[in-house]
């Protein structure tokens, strides 16, 4: 049962994953998702119905369209395996969940499917960050909305929150607590940068997008994924410095000091790792730490 159920999940998730890039294609450029159907982005041809099957099309087209050979991006079959492999692992997590706590209640159930939908929150803003520096609030401020209520009524996981209301304001108020806190950190850290070099560094939407990982995941887990996010940032700077001098010797290092990083990708990965193995990661690193 748990094996077909992580399979159904999984592939649902690259379901989802195929919608999410139609909606990642779309959204940048104002457009309808739902209308018109599927269509080559550089020739306009609606694609047949085999063309839409996820990872399997791309993959048997060789990424680039049946008609003017266009190439289609690596974002769609990533994007889409990403989905699936969250909500795959999610699903075995429901069963683990049943298994330790020897019976099925409809929070265990609930908790799984926030999560699912945090995952797809989550690639969703990687991806356009990525492609277009843009974390739009119509997505991380419903998001940080919705972590927060999902937080507060969750968290007691147990049947009988509802006759301790003093259990959830608790949690309530720590979830509030978490999103200032979260928001008010990348703030700082974007005004002691306008400080030293007098421009931006950092956007609002990553303030935004930071407040949402706290509001579903806590504050200390959020913290391990700005953590996480800052050192995948810093890798990715360190390659850039290094790649174009491989390249070409006459591009200055400062062109490329000056490019701008997607901070809010990294974040959400390390959302992503941290809403996986967050909890483990922090108790492997107070026990190291003699805490």
């Amino acid at each position: 049962m748990r094996i077909l159920a992580t399979i159904l999940a999984g592939l649902l998730g690259l379901v989802f994953g195929s919608f999410l890039n139609v909606c990642l294609s779309r959204w940048p450029e104002g457009e309808s998702v739902v209308v018109p159907p599927s269509h080559c982005r550089a020739c306009g041809r609606t694609l047949a119905w085999w063309e839409n099957i996820p990872v399997a099309s791309w993959l048997a087209l060789r990424g680039r369209c049946r008609t003017c050979r266009a190439p289609v991006s690596w974002r769609y079959p990533l994007v889409e395996l990403a989905v699936g492999a969250l909500w795959a692992v999610q699903a075995w997590r429901f069963f683990d969940a049943i298994h330790h706590s020897g019976s099925y209640t409809d929070i265990t159930l609930a908790t799984t499917a926030a999560k699912a939908l945090f995952a797809w929150l989550l690639v969703a803003l990687a991806a356009l960050d990525a492609e277009h520096l843009w974390l739009p609030d119509w997505l991380t401020l419903p998001g940080i909305a919705l972590g927060f209520v999902l937080t507060t009524f969750l968290s007691p996981l147990d049947r009988t929150w509802w006759l301790r209301p003093a259990t959830v304001q608790l949690a309530a108020f720590d979830s509030l607590l978490a999103v200032t806190f979260a928001f008010v950190l990348i703030l700082a850290i974007r005004w002691l940068y306008w400080l030293v070099r007098r421009q931006e560094g950092l956007g609002l939407g990553d303030a935004k997008l930071m407040a949402m990982l706290a509001a579903w995941l806590g504050l200390p887990a959020a913290t391990l994924a700005l953590f996480l996010g800052v050192v995948l940032g810093a890798l990715a700077a360190m390659g850039m410095l290094f790649l174009p001098r491989r390249k070409n010797e006459a591009l200055k290092n400062e062109v490329w000091a000056a490019q701008k990083l997607p901070l809010g990708t990294f974040l959400c990965v390390g959302g992503i790792v941290s809403s996986l193995w967050g909890q483990a990661l922090i108790h492997a690193y107070l026990r190291w730490a003699g805490f």
